[in-house]
């Protein structure tokens, strides 16, 4: 399969004060928007991953998949999930605050990811607040969603992270 060591960046004006590698809790401020990318996807990489991990033939067949619905090859909303979380973990979540998360909620995959689309990570932090049991964390509230080209969304959720607190609550 493809690496995505990635060299991806920030793509807006507005990126966090402080690195990646530095962030914790108090860093995420409700209502900010980020946005990274880019990443393109092949039909090689589609259908690498279909094989091994969802063998439909919409996906693993571009001659099937011609026929189908979307009138040609498309990825697994699985592997829309793997790109979105490269761009998110690369670029949004702590790489030394966080600890955890309990899910992700309204998962949607309302277009099609094909090959060739370059795609970008839009992720809002829609809210914050410390833990009323753990003093040296709090929660982060986002809204992520991978963009295509043309501004379509392939995949979008919400997620709670849970983040160690920077002076340790």
């Amino acid at each position: 399969m493809t690496s995505y060591a990635t060299n991806t960046r920030a793509l807006g004006a507005t990126d966090f004060a402080v690195p990646v590698d530095d962030r914790y809790f108090e860093d995420y401020v409700p209502g900010m928007t980020y946005e990274y990318g880019h990443l393109t996807v092949s039909e090689r990489e589609i259908v690498e991953f279909s094989l091994r991990f969802d063998p439909q033939p919409i996906h693993t067949d571009p001659a099937f998949a011609a026929t189908g619905p979307f009138s040609g090859l498309i990825a697994s909303g699985w592997h829309s999930a793997g790109l979105l979380m490269r761009l998110f973990a690369d670029h949004y979540l702590s790489r030394v605050a966080s600890l955890a998360s309990p899910g992700v909620d309204e998962l949607r995959w309302a277009a099609p990811l094909r090959p060739g689309d370059a795609v970008r990570l839009r992720v809002t932090t829609t809210g914050t607040r410390p833990s009323r049991s753990k003093p040296d964390r709090g929660l982060v509230h986002s809204e992520a969603l991978l963009l295509n080209q043309d501004d379509r969304c392939p995949i979008s959720f919400k997620v709670t992270n849970i983040l160690r607190r920077r002076d340790g609550g």
